[in-house]
């Protein structure tokens, strides 16, 4: 309410509405407000690539995304900026939308000491090193976010899952599944984490996974769901898996919909619960 009618007189007041719009995520508004300003200062041009960025992601818009790239590199290699945080985070995102990761490791580590309680700082720099495999340090970032906003974004959500799984905590991978609403991101979750679970021998959390999966009428599943079984199963003999998760992943198989596969299993874990 303040800002709109102060935009001729100060222009302070058009670049502070234009924050606004973007805090509360109305970048259609930012857009509008920002795309014929004729930039005077470093802060100005990292507003307006800022708002580029983002209103050219929503609007799947490569010439729009263009535009931000251009005045990244703009700020980032200007002799005056280029050594700062805000020049180097400017490089950083030209890298980010280039997708070169392992160039916004190397700059955002230039400035970690300086932006390591920001919510987007540490969301690039999580999201960098969670697809270059640093999936340790990656952990580590990512769950340094605050923004609970961030934090439901399934994109936040999938890759701290990896990481969990990747990091040999799928307990914690589980839970996050278990916070979800129901939805299509529901099921792709619930697909990383069968998956990914089964790669890494982590059987018990890929059948409770692949088992749901099936359950809504997923017939694919069913073959990965009898060979996370079997896995459990090698864990139990191995020593390596406790009596408890058997014994759920027994009952998981006992009221499933009746196949081959799944019979022949049960046998098999009737056998050995008789002898043992």
């Amino acid at each position: 309410k303040v800002f709109p009618p102060l935009m001729d007189l100060y222009p302070e007041a058009k670049m502070n509405l234009i924050i606004y719009n973007i805090s509360v995520g109305d970048y259609e508004n930012a857009y509008r407000l920002i795309k014929d300003l004729e930039c005077l200062s470093p802060k100005q041009y990292i507003l307006k690539a800022v708002v580029l960025t983002l209103y050219g992601q929503k609007k799947n818009s490569n010439e729009i995304i263009n535009q931000a790239l251009d005045i990244y590199k703009l700020i980032g290699t200007s002799a005056s900026e280029c050594d700062t945080v805000a020049g180097r985070q400017c490089t950083s995102c030209f890298m980010f939308l280039k997708k070169q990761f392992d160039d916004v490791i190397l700059y955002l580590n230039t400035i970690k000491e300086y932006m390591s309680d920001d919510d987007e700082f540490n969301w690039n720099f999580g999201l960098a090193l969670a697809v270059t495999g640093k999936f340790k340090e990656a952990e580590e970032a990512l769950l340094q976010i605050k923004n609970d906003k961030y934090k439901a974004d399934y994109v936040f959500i999938s890759w701290l899952a990896k990481c969990f799984i990747i990091n040999g905590k799928p307990e914690l991978a589980w839970n996050l599944y278990l916070d979800m609403d129901t939805s299509n991101e529901t099921l792709s979750l619930l697909k990383l984490i069968g998956n990914e679970c089964y790669r890494l021998e982590q059987f018990y959390y890929s059948i409770k996974a692949f088992d749901i999966l099936e359950r809504l009428d997923n017939d694919e599943c069913i073959a990965s769901k009898s060979g996370a079984a079997a896995g459990v199963f090698k864990l139990l003999l191995l020593g390596k898996e406790s009596q408890e998760h058997f014994e759920e992943v027994y009952q998981i198989l006992k009221n499933s919909i009746p196949n081959a596969n799944i019979d022949q299993i049960i046998r098999v874990f009737d056998s050995f619960l008789a002898e043992n």
